[in-house]
Parts: C-alpha cells; structure tokens; sequence
C-alpha cells in the first residue's frame, strides 16, 4: 500500500500564479535565476534561491541564504499573493509540452515508507546536498519543490481523476514563458480526497523518479522532530513530504549527455583505435540516438556514431546493461581516465532538454569530446528500483519540470 496524505496548501492566488511559479532550484545556477526573476518581485525564486537577493558574493549554504528566503516566503504571505486552502487537499497537476501530457497528484508522501523501502530510490544521494535541503525545509518549515515520484499505472485512479478534472474547473491554467502548460485542480472534497486516498491504498510502491536529494533531507527533517517530540505517533505533518506522482506510463525522460575536456593524453587517432574495440564507429549521428546501446560522438567538429558491440556488456544486468553504465564502463572509464563521474572535473553533464547542438557548442568552448545517449526508460528504472540496485550518476533528465511555488507544503 501506498499511504499518501492530503494537505492545505499554501499556493499563489491565480492571477499571479504566473509571476510566481518558478522553475526548481537546481535546473539553474544563481546568475542565471537573478536574471530571471529581474523586475518580479514575486517570482518563487526569491524564496528557493534566495541569494539572488543578496551580494553576489553570498555563500550560498550560509546562514544568511536560508534566513532570507523564509523573509521572502512571508513578504508573499503579507501581499498576499499566496493563500492557504482551508482544508486538506490534493492537488492535479497536468503538465503538456510539444503535445505531451502527463497528470499526476500533489500529495504528502510518506517518510516512513521511504525509511522501509516502500518508496523506492534509484540514486545515491551527497550529505551536501541533502544538508542544504534539510536546512532550507528546517528555516520554513515547509517544503517548497516537490519530488517527482511515478508508480506502476493504475486504471481505476486514471479513471477517477479524469472523471473529476471533467467535472470540475482547473484553479490554475497557465503556458509558461519555455512554452510548457500547467494546470492545477484542487480536490478539497472529503468524499473526493478519502477516495483518492483509498485507490493510492491499493498501490504496492511510489518510486523516485527525480528529488532523491529533497526527499532524503525531508525524511532526516522528519527523524529530528520526531526526536524532538515525545508524543510522535508518525502521522503527524513533518512526517509526509511534497511530491507529485505519476503513472508511469505518461513520464517523459530525456537523454543525459555527457561532455569531457580532453582525451586523458592520447592522440585522436590512438583514442579513434581504443574506442573501436569496444564500439562500431559508423558515420555521421548528428540528432539524439534512435535506439539503446547507440551513442553519438562529437570530436573535432564531426559527429560520429558508436554502437556497442556484442559481448562488450552484461546483457542480463539491469544496472551495467543501461546504456550510461557502457558508455562509463567501455569508454569513459578505461579510455578517458573518468573514474568517478560524481567528482571528477574533467567531465559535466548536459541534460537533454539542450540537444545535441548544445553539445556542439561546449565542445567549442571548453570541451575536447561529447556524447549523446538514448534515454533511460520509466521500465528500466523502475526494475533497478525493485531490485534494489542504484543507476549512475546522472541517467535520467525528466521533462516537463514541476514547477516550484504552485503549492507549498507547511508542517
């Protein structure tokens, strides 16, 4: 069972829930969401990422970051450009980009079925990250992004919330300056959030498809107050975190490239020669990759197509079998000298969204070789998940993004 629990969100009154939603904190780095929210005052950056009111200069983890955004979350509160739901809801979100359609549910997820595994993880997670999170919810005791969770398709919930997005008419409906749709309905009903209620009940697992990090911090947010309160029973609202889920059969993921700096000391003949033993080298793939275990290569202004060759991988694997782990393992590891993509500087990682002329373009700035990678799919992560196991770094690049600020989640 999956046990998710409604709430009062605190959200932007709808006509100025564009000004508001932002993109999340970490798809930008702080020059690029100060010159975004310019002349917004209430854009929801100011709030997730707080330093763009401050020096730039500013220590980004600092005391004075956290500080700044609780002053920004409750200058919008005293606007009042947010108001609070008076009673528990969920809340429909459907997102629609280039034609594509997803509708999940905002939602408190458990963090006591996160602790025992009924909510499942595909990634490892750094202290770093998960202390900044922590303290950002900790200051505001409230989450502002939601986790993007996605759980095995379900007919009857389907039907339900198509029946009720008929019925009823959205709170927000909004194209977003990218060209993506958001619409939001909030179901406040008893009757309507018990039985949304009861059919997630019937959900074996909720899954982590993107907020590894947020979900973590949420969860050790939760084991302190539960510490800290010796009437804890484990309902209480520090115990459920922000997330929207997903039937995973509408999810969109979106290859995660990969870019290096150099070729780790060989010539380009000599690392043409070691990737052929591991790779078909064909000719020119300047798109995405149409299918698994194809890789495009951009190398001295012309792009080249690898495949894997057979036995060059564990083909019953579910981890080493993923396209990104041949691509680690048969190429960038041994050839490239990347051991650990997680720390190594030589290497970034460019999500999808860009395309591969973003690749292009890196590679005439900084960057010696790129590569282009089919996309995970929702089936492959979801078997990773179930088995316990962990994907690499970087495998998988969702969109559409939620945006941050559409409901905020107070405990």
């Amino acid at each position: 069972m999956s046990n998710v629990s409604p709430f009062k969100g605190l959200r932007p009154r709808p006509e100025v829930v564009e000004q508001v939603a932002s993109p999340p904190y970490d798809v930008m780095n702080s020059g690029e969401a100060r010159e975004m929210a310019k002349g917004n005052p209430l854009s929801f950056l100011r709030v997730v990422k707080a330093e763009i009111d401050l020096d730039p200069g500013v220590d980004v983890h600092g005391e004075p970051v956290y500080a700044k955004s609780l002053e920004n979350l409750k200058a919008l509160e005293t606007q009042e450009a947010l108001i609070r739901d008076e009673n528990p809801c969920f809340y429909i979100y459907q997102l629609i980009m280039d034609g594509h359609k997803q509708i999940g549910v905002m939602l408190g997820a458990s963090c006591d079925e996160y602790r025992d595994g009924l909510i499942k993880k595909h990634e490892f997670t750094r202290p770093d990250k998960e202390d900044d999170r922590a303290r950002h919810v900790e200051y505001l005791s409230a989450q502002t992004g939601p986790v993007m969770l996605t759980y095995k398709a379900s007919a009857d919930i389907d039907r339900f919330i198509a029946s009720y997005m008929a019925a009823n008419d959205p709170v927000y409906d909004f194209t977003a300056a990218d060209g993506i749709a958001h619409a939001m309905w909030a179901m406040c009903g008893e009757d309507d959030v018990a039985r949304l209620q009861k059919l997630f009940g019937e959900v074996d697992a909720l899954y982590i498809a993107d907020g590894h990090h947020r979900s973590a911090a949420a969860t050790r947010v939760a084991d302190r107050k539960a510490a800290q309160n010796p009437a804890h029973v484990g309902n209480e609202p520090y115990n459920f975190f922000l997330g929207v889920a997903f039937p995973d059969d509408q999810l969109q993921i979106m290859g995660y490239y990969r870019a290096v700096k150099d070729l780790n000391g060989h010539s380009k003949d000599q690392f043409l020669s070691l990737t052929g033993k591991y790779f078909e080298i064909g000719g020119d793939l300047s798109g995405p990759p149409d299918r698994r275990r194809c890789f495009g290569m951009f190398l001295d202004g012309r792009w080249y197509r690898l495949t894997a060759r057979e036995g060059s991988f564990p083909e019953g694997d579910p981890v080493l079998s993923l396209d990104v782990s041949i691509l680690q393992e048969n190429l960038l590891k041994p050839i490239l000298g990347i051991e650990d993509p997680r720390t190594d500087t030589r290497i970034d990682f460019i999500g999808g969204i860009r395309g591969t002329k973003e690749l292009e373009r890196r590679c005439g700035i900084d960057m010696k070789v790129a590569f282009s990678l089919y996309p995970t799919s929702v089936g492959e992560l979801i078997a990773i998940a179930d088995t316990g196991n962990v994907m690499p770094p970087k495998s998988t690049w969702f969109e559409p993004k939620l945006r941050s600020g559409m409901v905020v989640r107070e405990f």
